[in-house]
């Protein structure tokens, strides 16, 4: 049976609304197309961005998002450390984003419509897969040059 899903209490919805308050503040002040942005480095569609952006909803950001949200946005150092504080007391259990292991930076690719969603599916998970790949020989390279 499948459990109903977990509503945040409401400090944990107040507490959420904090940073993302934040984050609209920063949106407010850059271009039209920051959302549409931030939607293609996520792989989300534009509703779920909204839904992350909006202190009026209580879905937290997820920390995979984090980064590359903050890429995007071009954050001063002051928002930046403003937002990271906020999500911090938000959510104190997760582990710190300094911690998560290599700074990550977000590039858009722009691929082709291959007319047919299955096949543009197949595409993006092929490169996520090549990239991911990529990432990972990386990060051996830097752990055998550390040890040597």
């Amino acid at each position: 049976m499948a459990r109903p899903p977990e509503t945040p209490a409401p400090e944990s919805a107040q507490l959420v609304a904090v940073y993302k308050a934040v984050l609209q503040k920063v949106l407010d002040k850059r271009p039209s197309g920051t959302r549409q942005r931030i939607a293609a480095v996520l792989g989300k569609n534009r509703s779920f961005v909204s839904q992350i952006t909006n202190p009026a909803y209580s879905t937290p950001i997820p920390a995979a998002h984090i980064e590359p949200i903050l890429e995007v946005c071009h954050f001063s150092p002051r928002e930046r450390e403003a937002f990271l504080e906020a999500y911090a007391v938000a959510h104190p259990r997760r582990q710190s984003l300094a911690d998560r292991g290599p700074k990550l930076r977000a590039r858009t690719l722009l691929l082709p419509d291959l007319g047919d969603p299955e096949r543009n599916r197949r595409l993006d998970v092929l490169l996520d897969n090549v990239i991911r790949d990529l990432a990972d020989l990386l990060e051996e390279d830097g752990d055998e040059a550390a040890t040597q």
